[in-house]
């Protein structure tokens, strides 16, 4: 049995004095692919946010990659968010460089030193996106789904057991955000977890996982509403 790489037990989620989730309960193990969906507000970034500790958990029991996130200290939290990667709706990449230089940014920053295999591991996450050819490009000359490749290579420099990615398809024509889809499902493929806000239950259709809803303050696992739907379309 594979031990999971985040565990939740009866976790509640406050942002200032309001209660965003609670109660909430999950484990998710290595090369799943999880979906969390509900409407703008209802608590998926913020939990999210939670699993790399940018927002805090007011009680129960949460662990992610091993470490208990109510009682870990502030000096180790770094070492937690260089085991994940991160890839945002916005990109967040430094837009007064190039994408290699961007790439190297994030490797010096967790402790890659070796110029040669700075080099080497860049070029490979780009291979990984199909973006080998783009690295002296500025962000700034690349498409928006070019941008999201560039931000999911650089999630993947560390060789993470567990990608967040926040609405990765939210700025994405639909073509462009089914490739990208299916690059995080490939990513999960190879052993990854990978849980993914998304807003486009189209592409949960397309690109089957498990999904959990976020409504009224609750998250519920609905993934059975989305093969119902499938299997409706086999037997018509």
């Amino acid at each position: 049995m594979e031990e999971a790489l985040i565990q939740y037990r009866n976790v509640s989620i406050y942002q200032q004095e309001l209660c965003v989730l609670d109660e909430v309960n999950f484990e998710f193990k290595p090369g799943e692919f999880v979906y969390l969906i509900g409407k703008v507000g209802s608590g998926k970034t913020s939990l999210l946010k939670t699993m790399y500790c940018e927002l805090d958990i007011a009680q129960g029991e949460a662990r992610v990659l091993d470490y208990d996130l109510l009682r870990i200290k502030q000096r180790h939290i770094p070492q937690l968010r260089r085991r994940l990667g991160i890839v945002f709706q916005d990109f967040q990449l430094l837009t007064d460089r190039n994408v290699e230089a961007n790439l190297a940014f994030v490797l010096k920053a967790t402790g890659w030193k070796n110029k040669a295999e700075i080099e080497e591991r860049i070029d490979q996450v780009l291979r990984l996106v199909g973006m080998e050819n783009k690295g002296y490009k500025m962000p700034v000359e690349l498409s928006g789904g070019e941008q999201q490749r560039i931000v999911i290579a650089r999630a993947m420099l560390n060789s993470p057991e567990l990608i967040l990615a926040d609405e990765p398809t939210g700025n994405l024509d639909v073509e462009t955000g089914r490739h990208i889809v299916q690059l995080l499902h490939d990513i999960s493929d190879t052993g990854s977890l990978v849980l993914m806000t998304t807003h486009n239950l189209h592409l949960i259709r397309e690109f089957p996982g498990r999904v959990f809803r976020c409504e009224d303050h609750h998250l519920t696992e609905v993934t059975e509403e989305f093969c119902d739907v499938d299997n409706e379309q086999e037997n018509s």
